[in-house]
């Protein structure tokens, strides 16, 4: 970000009846928070031009809050799967799809009894439609992927309760 993009920030804020901004752009964060001292309102912090170097590298003023590192959302774990259930995993990297084609019914759905070798789902890797097929019997007790999304080697993909 833009040290003089900063200033204009700091005095938008210091202007408007607005306490606080975050602002996130190309993985940079900035955060802006107006404190109310028992004093007026003070003016906007003019930097001098020798600390004209990147935001981050700024001691921030005490009403700036710059983090060093973007917040990132952390996922949810994924429950550990029950004794009792199978996992079936992806071998292979690439596009998990539950049906043949866009129009067709799902190969499986939660509840679906299988047999060994019963073709689950495609798991398309560069332009390749892979079959994945079920290594046990048994029944459809989870489905962990949803249609269209990526998927990792070795990744669950559903979970079997054997019979």
């Amino acid at each position: 970000m833009d040290l003089t993009y900063v200033r204009r920030l700091i005095k938008i804020l210091s202007e408007s009846d607005v306490d606080e901004i975050e602002i996130e752009e190309q993985g940079k964060k900035i955060h802006l928070v107006k404190h109310q001292n028992s004093r007026a309102e003070s003016a906007p912090v003019a930097l001098p031009q020798s600390l004209a170097r990147p935001a981050h590298l700024l001691e921030a003023p005490a009403h700036v809050v710059v983090p060093a590192e973007p917040s990132v959302p952390v996922p949810a774990p994924v429950a550990p799967p029950s004794p009792a259930h199978h996992e079936i995993k992806s071998p292979i990297v690439g596009t998990f799809y539950r049906a043949p084609a866009p129009e067709a019914p799902p190969f499986v759905q939660v509840g679906s009894p299988i047999a060994s070798g019963t073709v689950l789902c495609i798991v398309e890797a560069m332009k390749l439609m892979n079959e994945i097929e079920s290594d046990v019997s048994g029944k459809i007790v989870k489905i962990l992927v949803e249609n269209g999304q990526p998927v990792e080697y070795d990744q669950t993909l559903f979970l079997v309760e054997t019979s």
